[in-house]
């Protein structure tokens, strides 16, 4: 049996970590719980694949439909549960095995608690007690009863004498009697029938039994060819956990330095992104300050060339209304009016006097020269970088943690091929193999005992079927021959044969009877024991619960199957749980409490999972120290920016003068206004020179006022947007500064915290790994490794053969029987009775008249 150590010991490898283990993981959820406060909660580790593991197809289908002759099967448990409606008692059977498992000496029974067992035990057997001493007196009375009966009858006693009296009720008499018998008849016929469908079927179903032993032995063939497959696939599935690591720990970079970047960039990046947005703001500064510059030159410049404009043309329109024509009384009026307006002609707002921003200009153009933004990008770059500068420090961690595990799988790899499985299996198998051909050679010596078994109970029924016969003959030619007319000496052959068929079968019935009353009775006494005893308790498992009761074979051995497989009595494995574990086909590792004889724990502890593994992983430091966000050159910039004069131009007076209109009046509405009042005056040279003073004005106004009002309104919006970007711009400098300031001290000094938690996140999820690959272990050796379903289909297979195929039929073909002698008795008086009307008298009353 050195076999089945080997396989007990390989399938235990597989289980997975169990206290220890849990407490490690209850020890992870509660430090995710707390640290859940404070950081976020790790991401969820990725779920493996590692596929199915090879199914075994099993043939056997350990159920019997028993057809229309279960309706006598029925009948026949019917009956014996009212000849022992007692339950089943285990109770009783545990006491007395515990109290004679040293053996029974006649001495003992003495004992009162022996006594006390023995009538306990005769209550229960009552109703087969009572059935069998009913079969023994009529085994014994019957010959007796015949004996006497035949005397009695040649001595022309009992029916013997060869007279008839006449009586008016002869006739009633013989129908009654002749019905009587017919049905007695028929309920023996149906006996017969009984019995004999009961000892076909035992026939047909040994044959039957051929299949359950094949499909049986083919499958604990499977059984024994899978299993090592099944631990192959998981050990090679070890594979799928330790690529899934080695990935994770090529992918170290984006995987951890993404957790600590994505975790440090919430502080960090809004930062860069001010002084990145400073940097925007100071080339708009530079844009706005060269278009103040240009916009005041060109204001500058075009308010004297438009003071001089409007000085001549207000000269000039003074001239014109100085014509002779404009003294006119009807006209003067008129030009009165256009000369108040004269003064109107002139410049409103005086550029002159703004100051120049040239200087500010060169500041900031001299700041341009660093550029800010792309020192803001070397802080992002270097931020980002930090997948990078995690991948370049854990190099060395990431292939020592790659030889270990690799030196894991050599190690599973080793121990799953320490011990001689599959040389085992096969062996186990070639046991099988011949096994089945040592069953296979009895088949012909059990069909033979068969045959002969079938030709005794067919000889039983003959006997039956021998005095139905006669009675059957015996009815037919008394009731064809008899003559109502005819008197009883005058009876004729036919009828006188009748009565004497009938005779004959009272005296086979005599001779018969008692032996096959005998033969029920044994069968009765042995099969209802059995049925009661034997396959009542193995359908609902009570006879699980005797051989499981603890402490049943030695007071010292708690239970008896570990005791027997595993010389470990104290393992709690009873033979109940066993079979509903294979009855739901379980695997054998957890049918048999295989944990318990090898520490699997501390095998994962060393291999999959080991101490210097976790301390690998728990060395795992990450140094942000060279992360830089922002170069000095970078500070200095902002700084200087701050410093540039910005803040010192007076925008007050810029927006005053820009406020104000170019001239004093809208030259537009102005040249209209002069045509309008040069249309009032008589045509001639007046208004046509009034008319050409406005196009004049127009054209002024086209070719100077406009081009300096797009210059006003650039100059606007510059000093607006100056007056914007300067306002509090110390202030905004230095919370940039602060702000990054701030961002590198979290990086340089205070991430540690942050680096730890997601270093301690990957390190658990890497852990997930093992742990999945470890309890996938365990849920496949529970239900899918080494599927004990065959173990469970010996046992429903025996119940079947044993007690559905030969106890139900035996005990069906001792009922059909049995029922038959019982009958056999009225037709022995019906006979008698009956024979009296056939047979030809010598003698017969007469009457005379």
């Amino acid at each position: 049996m050195l076999w089945t150590r080997w396989l007990v010991l390989l399938l235990c490898w597989g289980a997975t970590a169990g206290e220890q283990q849990a407490d490690e993981r209850e020890g992870f959820r509660a430090e995710i719980r707390a640290d859940s406060r404070r950081q976020r909660s790790p991401p969820p580790v990725e779920p493996l694949d590692f596929g199915f593991v090879p199914s075994a197809v099993y043939d056997t289908h350990a159920y019997y439909e028993p057809g229309a002759v279960g309706i006598l099967f029925h009948m026949v448990h019917a009956f014996l549960y009212v000849v022992q409606p007692n339950p089943f008692p285990k109770d009783l059977i545990v006491r007395v095995i515990q109290q004679n498992m040293g053996g029974i000496k006649i001495e003992e029974w003495r004992k009162p608690e022996n006594v006390v067992l023995l009538l306990q035990w005769i209550h229960y057997e009552a109703g087969f007690l009572v059935c069998g001493t009913v079969g023994v007196v009529f085994v014994i009375l019957v010959p007796i009863i015949g004996i006497l009966f035949c005397v009695c009858r040649c001595c022309e006693n009992c029916g013997g004498e060869m007279h008839q009296r006449q009586r008016k009720n002869a006739d009633c008499q013989r129908g009654f009697y002749t019905a009587s018998l017919v049905a007695t008849t028929i309920f023996i016929i149906l006996g017969v029938l009984i019995s004999y469908a009961a000892n076909h079927n035992i026939s047909a179903q040994i044959k039957s039994t051929r299949r359950f032993i094949n499909t049986n032995m083919r499958d604990l063939k499977t059984f024994a060819n899978n299993t090592p497959a099944q631990i192959d696939y998981l050990t090679a599935q070890y594979t799928t956990a330790k690529n899934k690591v080695l990935s994770d720990l090529d992918n170290i970079g984006p995987l951890l330095g993404g957790r600590i970047h994505s975790q440090l960039e919430k502080e960090v990046v809004p930062s860069l992104d001010t002084a990145l947005r400073m940097a925007g703001a100071m080339r708009e500064t530079k844009e706005a300050l060269e278009n103040v510059s240009s916009s005041l030159e060109v204001l500058q410049e075009g308010t004297g060339k438009l003071q001089t404009s409007l000085s001549v043309e207000r000269a000039s329109l003074s001239n014109t209304l100085s014509d002779p024509a404009c003294t006119n009384g009807a006209v003067s009026h008129t030009c009165n009016t256009i000369r108040s307006t004269l003064s109107q002609l002139g410049i409103n707002a005086d550029f002159s006097r703004l100051p120049d921003v040239s200087h500010s200009l060169g500041n900031v153009d001299t700041i341009l020269k660093t550029d800010l933004s792309n020192i803001v990008q070397k802080g992002y770059s270097s931020f980002n970088d930090t997948p990078r500068l995690v991948k370049d420090q854990t190099k060395n961690i990431v292939s020592g943690v790659k030889g270990m595990l690799d030196k894991i799988g050599a190690e599973i790899t080793g121990f799953s091929k320490m011990f001689p499985v599959e040389a085992s299996l096969a062996n186990f198998t070639i046991f099988l193999t011949e096994g089945q051909k040592n069953i296979e050679s009895f088949y012909p010596q059990i069909d033979q005992m068969d045959f002969y078994r079938w030709i005794g109970c067919v000889a039983a029924l003959c006997m039956v079927v021998l005095i139905l016969a006669f009675n059957i003959l015996g009815l037919l030619c008394g009731s064809c021959g008899y003559d109502k007319q005819a008197t009883p000496t005058t009876r004729g052959c036919l009828s006188n044969t009748g009565g004497n068929l009938l005779m004959a079968g009272v005296g086979f019935t005599f001779i018969f009877v008692w032996l096959l009353m005998a033969i029920v009775t044994a069968l009765f006494v042995v099969g209802g024991n059995v049925e009661k005893m034997m396959c009542e308790p193995l359908a609902n498992r009570q006879l699980f619960k005797i051989i499981d009761t603890p402490y049943l074979v030695h007071p010292a051995k708690k239970n008896f199957l570990p005791g027997m497989l595993f010389q470990n009595p104290n393992i709690d494995l009873t033979l109940g749980s066993m079979y509903r574990e294979c009855y739901e086909n379980n695997g054998l590792y957890h049918a048999l409490q295989l944990e318990t004889m090898f520490n699997i724990n501390s095998f994962l502890n060393r291999t999959v999972y080991n101490k210097d593994l976790a301390k690998v992983f728990e060395s795992v430091q990450v140094d942000l120290q060279d992360i830089t966000l922002l170069e000095q050159a970078g500070r200095d910039n902002l700084i200087n920016f701050a410093n540039s004069g910005i803040g010192q131009i007076d925008y007050a007076a810029f927006l005053a003068e820009v406020n104000k209109g170019v001239t004093l009046v809208d030259l537009l509405s102005f040249s209209t206004d002069l045509e309008a009042q040069a249309d009032q005056l008589p045509r001639g040279a007046l208004e046509n020179a009034l008319k050409g003073h406005a196009s004049s004005i127009r054209q002024i106004h086209r070719d100077q006022v406009v081009p300096m009002e797009q210059a006003m309104s650039t100059l606007s919006q510059s000093i607006k947007q100056l007056q914007r970007t300067s306002s509090d711009l110390p202030v905004k400098v230095t919370n940039i500064l602060s702000a990054i300031d701030a961002a590198e001290y979290l990086i340089t000094h205070n991430a540690s915290h942050v680096v730890k938690q997601e270093t301690k996140n990957y390190v658990q999820s890497l852990v997930g790994y093992f742990k999945q690959y470890t309890a996938w272990v365990k849920n496949s050796l529970t239900a899918e490794v080494a599927q004990c379903k065959p173990i469970s289909n010996i046992v429903d297979s025996m119940e079947i053969v044993a007690c559905s195929f030969i106890v139900d039929s035996v005990n069906t073909f001792w009922f059909g029987l049995g029922g038959c002698c019982v009958l056999l008795i009225p037709s022995i008086i019906f006979s008698t009775k009956l024979a009296k009307y056939y047979r030809r008298m010598d003698t017969e009353d007469v009457f005379e008249e």
